[in-house]
């Protein structure tokens, strides 16, 4: 018998040669995830994933969930939802779920009527649903992954039956895929020293989604509560007693925008040590409608050299008009840093004749009458601002204290003189 033998013609061999590389792409994990998508160094016992509609969080569960059975760390796994449903249509079968995470070769055998997954070395994933929390009650892990804590009806009691049964192994961990609402639980793991946060929002993965969706959330959600917490993975609390409540922030950048005046105020750290507090520096615009857009928050722990710096490349960045600061909380120094590294800087000083409460409510109720708005959110500010009770918070909230006279340089303040002196 003659056998033919068969040459594909070289498009198709480039064509399946493209194919398997593509395939060992989709697995190859690590050349795929951004970095906030990997697991953080160090030890911790939490893993909380803070992030927004499509930023990818249900892939990282599952990807990170594969690579440490394959590595063998790791043998009894929990996986819970709100519902048995929702843990197998999304962490398990989903797109993003763990059978489509797992090469063919690798991917664990699904048991559906046991309700649980085996991997060729023996690790088993068993699935919870939240709804049934009390089934947690005595099985054993060394890992649990729960998706969408946040929307759970009983998220603290689910949570303190996976505690008693997270026991087995040296390092037993949690990994916390959510997008974030405002409950006791979330804000305790948050402050927990034994979790490590990544925050992301939907536009970390704009790249990897439709470009219609894309469009259309910014259209409907931008600016709005439900953006914040939904896109931006905001949570959106709120105080009382608090000046600042999240509905008065608003979030808008505008286009091709044309501002009639542009300052950066800064409230700087009299010390520089692990200890001292931030050097608060806000960039804010003014419009030609009489409203006031912060357009950065450069706020941080910095020496004066650096928070100098900051100041005088947003200030070229921007083509801002001058530099502010309280002349009786380092504002000398702040004249004299900012002008040993460009002269031409313009800086005005400001004076403040009453107590910060008395020059933070004017601007809260701008918020209120909304002349102002935020070209983007930002996290750390408005959580000091949407935090800051008069009389009640100890720790001077500098981030709020930059904006406070930004702001007031814009709207409220009297015009000439090199010193203002504000509500005599």
């Amino acid at each position: 018998m003659h056998i033919h033998s068969y040459q594909a013609p070289e498009s198709l061999i480039l064509l399946k040669k493209h194919n398997h590389l593509s395939q060992n792409r989709r697995f190859n994990w690590a050349e795929l995830a951004r970095p906030n998508q990997l697991p953080p160094p160090g030890e911790w016992q939490n893993w909380l994933i803070l992030a927004g509609r499509g930023f990818g969080k249900t892939r990282t569960g599952a990807e990170t969930i594969r690579a440490w059975i394959n590595q063998g760390l790791y043998k009894r796994v929990a996986l819970i939802g709100q519902t048995i449903d929702e843990v197998r249509s999304v962490m398990i079968e989903g797109e993003s779920g763990l059978l489509n995470v797992h090469t063919d070769y690798e991917r664990p055998k699904f048991e559906s009527a046991k309700g649980r997954l085996i991997w060729k070395n023996n690790a088993i994933a068993t699935m919870y649903g939240a709804d049934h929390y009390e089934k947690l009650r005595g099985p054993q892990f060394d890992l649990a992954w729960i998706d969408e804590l946040a929307k759970f009806r009983h998220p603290q009691k689910t949570w303190d039956q996976l505690m008693l049964g997270l026991r087995l192994g040296d390092n037993p961990r949690t990994i916390i895929t959510t997008t974030p609402r405002p409950i006791p639980l979330i804000e305790t793991l948050v402050k927990d020293p034994a979790t490590v946060l990544t925050k992301g929002s939907t536009f970390d993965n704009q790249e990897n989604l439709a470009k219609t969706f894309v469009k259309q959330i910014v259209k409907q959600f931008e600016g709005t509560r439900l953006g914040a917490q939904e896109l931006y993975a905001e949570i959106l609390t709120e105080k009382q007693g608090a000046l600042w409540k999240r509905s008065i922030i608003h979030h808008h950048d505008p286009v091709n925008p044309s501002w009639l005046r542009v300052v950066i105020a800064i409230d700087p750290a009299i010390t520089h040590h692990e200890q001292s507090d931030e050097t608060g520096i806000i960039v804010a615009a003014l419009s030609k409608d009489q409203k006031a857009y912060v357009l950065e928050d450069l706020s941080g722990k910095y020496s004066p050299a650096e928070w100098g710096r900051r100041v005088v490349k947003a200030y070229h960045k921007h083509k801002a008009d001058r530099v502010v600061a309280e002349v009786n909380q380092g504002g000398d120094m702040v004249k004299s840093i900012i002008h040993s590294l460009d002269p031409t800087t313009s800086y005005k000083a400001v004076r403040a004749s009453r107590g910060k409460i008395t020059r933070a409510e004017p601007i809260a109720a701008l918020y209120e009458q909304g002349r102002v708005y935020h070209s983007k959110p930002f996290t750390d500010l408005e959580t000091q601002l949407c935090e800051y009770i008069p009389g009640i918070t100890a720790k001077s909230p500098d981030r709020m204290d930059a904006l406070v006279w930004a702001l007031t340089d814009l709207l409220l303040a009297k015009k000439g003189g090199e010193v203002i002196n504000l509500w005599e």
